[in-house]
């Protein structure tokens, strides 16, 4: 049988032919055909927190899939088939992909199905459902109801980037920045006694030169010496600074 890329006549022939020769070329005639049917059941989940095109490509995916595994001697009709796939697919896709915090499988199974359920019944009550009215529509317990519902909140996670109700700025704007005093934490521990052990004037020197910021000038002014003085303090009291580092090491 001729299986080029022209016509082959009705549907279930051009399938009996695909699965028969399996050629790539009228998989993918059949494919491009039925793409619109793929369009159509991924607009159906809209407005659950996932793109439309990526619903679009999962679809797409379960689409190719039901042209591979389709056998028209089941006297069942390809659109039948592919519709099942593809709701399947879309389904387990938000099971699966969807939730920012993973729930039981139930739950997200119930959590979607209250999805179209509360949609309906708001158009025909006129109104918001109760929980009664969803747990005798789905058949589950008013406590599945509540979790589920309860659960739906973990469907997505906010971005830290997002501002909250009075809160313009996101959460990562007002998280704290490290501080660049941490990295000297360890050596801060070991100056403190270190500091301790030397004379009250030795220390004065140290915090008027390196706290204060003051010249030794300055500082031999302050204390009534010679600058040439303060320079020896300063040098023996760095000299002992740095062999009290040496032996924490």
């Amino acid at each position: 049988m001729d299986c080029a890329v022209r016509p082959l006549g009705p549907s279930r022939e051009r399938f009996a032919a695909f699965a028969t020769t399996g050629d790539p070329a009228l998989r993918d005639q059949l494919v491009t055909e039925h793409l619109g049917l793929a369009h159509q059941l991924a607009r159906r989940f809209v407005n659950r927190g996932e793109a439309l095109d990526d619903l679009v490509q999962v679809a797409s995916v379960a689409l190719i899939k039901s042209v591979d595994r389709f056998d028209p001697e089941r006297g069942v009709e390809f659109s039948t088939f592919a519709t099942r796939t593809i709701i399947g697919e879309l389904k387990r896709h938000f099971r699966d992909k969807g939730w920012a915090v993973r729930a039981p499988r139930r739950i997200q199974e119930l959590y979607l199905e209250l999805g179209h359920i509360i949609s309906s019944l708001s158009q025909e009550l006129g109104r918001s459902p109760t929980v009664a009215e969803l747990a005798s529509a789905t058949g589950a317990s008013e406590e599945a109801v509540l979790e589920a519902l309860e659960a739906g909140q973990g469907y997505r996670a906010s971005s830290i980037d997002a501002g909250g109700e009075g809160q313009p700025e996101g959460l990562s704007a007002r998280l704290g920045s490290e501080d660049k005093r941490f990295d000297g934490v360890d050596d801060r521990s070991v100056l403190a006694p270190a500091l301790g052990l030397l004379p009250e004037r030795e220390q004065t020197i140290l915090r008027l030169r390196f706290v204060d910021g003051l010249t030794q000038s300055e500082i031999a002014s302050q204390i009534g010496v010679s600058q040439m003085h303060v320079s020896r303090l300063l040098t023996a009291s760095l000299a002992k600074l740095r062999q009290a580092f040496d032996d924490q090491r």
